[in-house]
């Protein structure tokens, strides 16, 4: 009976202290996946402590610092004990003379459903991904939350299903992700990466689906994994359509001078809204009135209704369930009534 108690209680304290699921994310930052139970993570100092002779050829001690504190455990290993999200830190090594031996940078990646939200969710998603064309570059870009802080940690992009995409980052702070299926390059600003898939063919139908996460780091040592997978045709969104004016009923717009070419083989699909009054002090003018849709290969003249004072023109791809570009507005310049204008003070 005393075995059997004795038994079960070794149980509990396995179970209490399980090692969590870790990985690697840059070379000495090592990941900790928690789900709020009691474990424990063993650090390494040096593969071959033996290595370190002192003058006497005897042996010395290491010497342990969390985020430069100094710690009682002593050895070339380190338990990091952790409890619900604590744990994470930079944990360094050191000789008995303070030489710094080795160091671990341990983040902490909490349970999905308890972890706390560095970015803001905008638009149903974390991550807001576009394309203004088909050359392999596009943009993601997020939104931070106002009373968190926090630091991008790492990039990946890669082409589904290659998960195995070796990822590195430069000291200029260019990450770059080669495999097979892809080789991407990406920068980063505040709130926003630029990438690029240098192995991308426009012309050639995407088989492989882009996949983008980001890493997210805050001052607590807590990391943070948002992602996004698209093809570029869900993502594109032209830019604005360059609108003039040919003469009093006439007008033209053109392609976007960032849209991929030959437009035969990449068409738009117009629509464009005429407006019976300027309305300069709208917010969203265009967005008020009913719109015609066109399509055309290359420049496009268009005859406006003789009451419409502006115009609005916007673009998407003709060939996808893509995003229409955002509105161009132009007024429109009637020189016959400036003229009978002009006349009347005349007389």
């Amino acid at each position: 009976m005393k075995w059997f108690a004795f038994s079960i209680i070794c149980a509990v304290f396995q179970i209490s202290y399980q090692n969590p699921k870790h990985w690697t994310l840059l070379p000495n930052i090592l990941v900790l996946e928690v789900d709020g139970t009691l474990a424990e993570q063993n650090l390494l100092c040096m593969e071959s402590p033996e290595e370190l002779i002192g003058s006497a050829n005897q042996s010395q001690e290491i010497f342990w610092k969390k985020n430069g504190i100094d710690q009682a455990q002593r050895g070339n290993s380190y338990r990091v004990q952790l409890e619900e999200s604590l744990g994470g830190g930079n944990y360094t090594c050191h000789s008995e003379d303070g030489s710094l031996l080795n160091h671990t940078i341990v983040l902490i990646k909490e349970d999905k459903s308890k972890r706390r939200k560095i970015l803001v969710k905008t638009d149903e998603d974390y991550l807001k991904c576009t394309a203004q064309n088909y050359s392999g570059e596009f943009y993601c870009s997020w939104t931070w939350h106002s009373s968190r802080s926090g630091r991008v940690a790492f990039i990946k992009a890669h082409r589904v299903p290659d998960s195995n995409a070796k990822c590195s980052v430069d000291t200029s702070g260019q990450w770059t992700c080669s495999s097979g299926y892809g080789n991407f390059s990406c920068t980063l600003s505040d709130n926003r990466i630029s990438c690029l898939d240098k192995q991308h063919c426009p012309y050639a139908e995407e088989s492989k689906q882009i996949y983008v996460t980001v890493f997210v780091l805050s001052q607590h040592f807590l990391l943070e994994e948002y992602f996004q997978r698209f093809y570029l045709s869900e993502i594109v969104k032209p830019d604005k359509v360059e609108i003039a004016q040919v003469n009093t009923t006439v007008i033209q717009w053109s392609y976007p001078s960032s849209w991929s070419s030959p437009y035969s083989y990449f068409p738009l699909t117009f629509q464009i809204a005429q407006l019976k009054d300027g309305c300069e002090s709208c917010d969203n003018p265009c967005n008020n009135y009913q719109a015609l849709t066109l399509h055309s290969t290359d420049a496009f003249q268009f005859k406006v209704k003789q009451r419409a004072k502006a115009v609005c023109v916007r673009a998407k791809d003709a060939f996808s369930f893509s995003q229409w570009s955002e509105w161009s507005h132009k007024r429109l310049r009637n020189h016959r009534k400036k003229r009978n204008k002009h006349l009347n003070k005349r007389i």
